[in-house]
């Protein structure tokens, strides 16, 4: 193999073993070769979006929009292992993602009883004595809400073949389904219809110390070897930019990423870009 060859196969499998974990390779193979009917049809918007290295900026962007709401920001606080153990909370996310897009019926089943055992064990009180647990509707719905609006927006600026008005409203669509099974009341159906119920969500927002704590470690200090800091920054910029400006104000934005806000979409496309160079294919038919 070429040496360009061997530097974007360790490059993807580097990639992948951060994003999915140690056994990547295999729960990949597991997720789209395993036969039988899934939830999606092959050529559902969910797939499309989904599989696009737009999600790097689009997952980024939704942490930090999270964040912003003071109760769910204090069950992550408390009880994701996020401070501990952030690779882990996104492999276990993106395995979940990829299971429920992708995966078999069966599977995508057994992923959606999972995390609603662990959603009915998650309870606590926030530090200005509010009493939650991670099963409430509106909890679940403001989760569900940011993650479609941040992966939707970012393949809407980033994807490599962005989706067409009624197709964007065919993924709102094709996320309210899981969003259902998970126990979100009611979901929005349209990117219309999400625009105006993330917005009517506003004034439920604040920073807190704990979401502060967050951006700046997702932003300032994330857990990366040094020769990726440089492309994480372009990304983290993206994602920044890819906020609702009313968002971007209540986040505590680093000084370098200001800085590099005004090359955020020359930066987030050349990111993705890469990640597109060294993500391996599926094979032929996968998930089919």
């Amino acid at each position: 193999m070429p040496p360009l060859g061997r530097l974007r196969t360790k490059a993807g499998d580097a990639l992948l073993r951060r994003v999915a974990g140690p056994e990547a390779h295999r729960k990949r193979a597991r997720i789209h070769g395993t036969p039988g009917p899934r939830w999606f049809a092959a050529d559902r918007p969910v797939r499309t979006v989904h599989a696009d290295a737009s999600m790097y900026v689009g997952g980024l962007a939704a942490l930090l929009l999270q964040s912003l709401h003071p109760v769910a920001m204090a069950a992550v606080w408390a009880h994701s292992g996020f401070r501990g153990d952030p690779w882990g909370r996104l492999q276990r996310t993106s395995t979940f993602l990829a299971v429920t897009t992708f995966g078999t019926e069966r599977d995508a089943e057994r992923a959606v009883e999972r995390v609603r055992a662990v959603h009915a064990r998650v309870t606590g009180t926030t530090t200005g004595g509010v009493v939650y647990r991670a099963s409430d509707p509106p909890l679940l719905s403001w989760v569900h809400m940011a993650e479609t609006y941040c992966f939707l927006e970012a393949h809407r600026r980033y994807g490599l073949r962005p989706l067409t008005g009624g197709q964007q409203d065919a993924y709102v669509e094709d996320m309210a389904s899981v969003a259902e099974r998970l126990g979100v009341p009611d979901p929005p159906r349209s990117r219309a219809g999400l625009v105006a119920a993330l917005d009517g969500r506003r004034g439920e927002l604040e920073p807190t110390e704990e979401s502060s704590a967050t951006a700046r470690y997702l932003l300032a200090s994330p857990p990366l070897p040094w020769p990726a800091r440089l492309p994480y920054l372009l990304l983290a910029a993206a994602a920044v930019e890819l906020l609702p400006s009313w968002a971007r104000d209540l986040i505590p934005v680093p000084r370098r990423i200001r800085i590099l806000l005004r090359f955020a979409r020359p930066g987030g496309r050349a990111v993705t870009t890469a990640v597109r160079w060294v993500t391996p294919p599926l094979p032929a038919g996968a998930g089919r």
